[in-house]
């Protein structure tokens, strides 16, 4: 499976916004952003101006990027989201959200969305029981994600669940930090997705190549 190796401050630094995909470093000092605040590349420090086009596709970019993904789930998530009832561009963030590996990361277990993609494929997680090892199994209101009895002690996991507070639990998780346990209580309302998103230029681009 194709993924990018190479250093993800730059990302951020293309976006021209922290997207945290360095867990704690990403609060410091040492923050790429904070320190060289233009885009990389030779020709970062000279502005450009992007057309209609080259707007959303920023923003399609910027959602791969902060969620993790490649074109092709993005374009998967993308059509699940059209076939439901509401707002298309609302439904596709949702359905980010609900992912396995975005709720292990908004519960704290782990400082980033990479890493919790890692500690799901390693199968240190339990949903409703039963080990899974798919990072993009898109949870249900009602479903516990669980660590597993013997993943408890891992140095990685107990310093992000530390850290939770940094971070808060959204409204729509519960989080029993004793048991190692999390819950999809409720769906998320767009409100309460805090990522810097304009979730209708995406919708405007995928709209027209799906």
């Amino acid at each position: 499976m194709a993924r990018y190796r190479g250093p993800v401050c730059r990302h951020c630094r293309r976006e021209g916004i922290k997207l945290f995909l360095k867990g704690e470093r990403c609060y410091t000092d040492k923050c790429a952003v904070e320190r060289r605040n233009y885009a990389p590349g030779q020709h970062g420090r000279t502005r450009s101006k992007f057309s209609d086009y080259g707007n959303q596709l920023r923003e399609k970019q910027k959602v791969k990027r902060i969620y993790g993904i490649l074109e092709k789930q993005c374009r998967k998530s993308f059509r699940k989201a059209s076939r439901q009832r509401g707002i298309t561009g609302e439904n596709f963030l949702v359905l980010l959200e609900r992912r396995l590996d975005n709720v292990v990361f908004r519960l704290g277990f782990a400082s980033t969305r990479n890493e919790a993609r890692q500690l799901v494929g390693h199968r240190h997680f339990l949903v409703n029981g039963k080990p899974t090892n798919i990072p993009s199994c898109v949870l249900k209101p009602g479903d516990i994600v669980e660590l597993r009895e013997k993943s408890r002690k891992v140095a990685r996991i107990t310093e992000a669940i530390e850290s939770v507070e940094r971070r808060g639990t959204p409204r729509w998780l519960e989080l029993d930090k004793d048991h190692f346990t999390g819950k999809l209580a409720d769906l998320p309302t767009r409100e309460e997705i805090t990522t810097p998103i304009q979730d209708q230029l995406i919708v405007e681009l995928l709209s027209r190549q799906i």
